[in-house]
């Protein structure tokens, strides 16, 4: 009478496959998690730039996005204009322009993922200056300002995941949209996402 069973030899050889095949592709899986974040985080604070423009439009008063550099990252918060002369630092500080959303931090929604810049990033445009350390392009507020008309303050925002998976949201001024893109390291180039 034989017996059905694997012999120790042949579920050992099949264990060590296993951990083979799954080490092998353990940094591939890492890698797309990370970008997803990254590519999550983007469309996140893409649409939260939107909702700051429609929420101007409706309130018919300039709401604006201030960012604030911290240990480890950067926080922004929403104010609303209290008195009809635009969303400003001394009157956030007086409470004259208050906020309508607590303060976030991309970091603390999405591991690993923070406004940042890659060192020798190429400029985004042909022509223009690189970014420099600085990931947020604002003007020395650091303050996005959306108004009743749908317009906004003109500037761009770089994203950088974990990995070193870089984009960058760029903000239109005269229409108040945004563009992202994602920068090509193989290539040195932007490309539309």
């Amino acid at each position: 009478m034989a017996r059905a069973g694997y012999s120790l030899v042949e579920l050992l050889l099949v264990a060590a496959l296993i951990g083979t095949v799954s080490a092998v592709a353990m940094p591939g899986i890492l890698a797309t998690v990370d970008e997803s974040r990254a590519i999550g985080a983007t469309r996140y604070f893409s649409t939260r730039l939107q909702q700051a423009r429609m929420e101007a439009i409706s309130r018919s008063a300039d709401v604006g996005i201030k960012f604030a550099e911290e240990a480890g990252g950067y926080a922004y918060t929403t104010y609303v204009d209290g008195n009809g002369n635009g969303v400003r630092t001394t009157e956030i500080l007086r409470v004259v322009d208050p906020p309508i959303r607590p303060a976030e931090r991309l970091r603390d929604l999405f591991y690993g993922v923070d406004f940042g810049v890659l060192p020798g990033l190429p400029p985004v445009e042909p022509g223009g200056a690189p970014p420099g350390a600085d990931p947020v392009k604002l003007g020395p507020a650091n303050i996005l300002t959306f108004t009743p008309a749908g317009t906004s303050s003109s500037g761009s925002l770089y994203i950088l995941g974990r990995k070193g998976t870089q984009y960058v949201i760029r903000i239109f001024g005269a229409s108040g949209k945004t563009r992202v893109l994602k920068f090509d390291p193989r290539l040195r180039y932007w490309k539309p996402l």
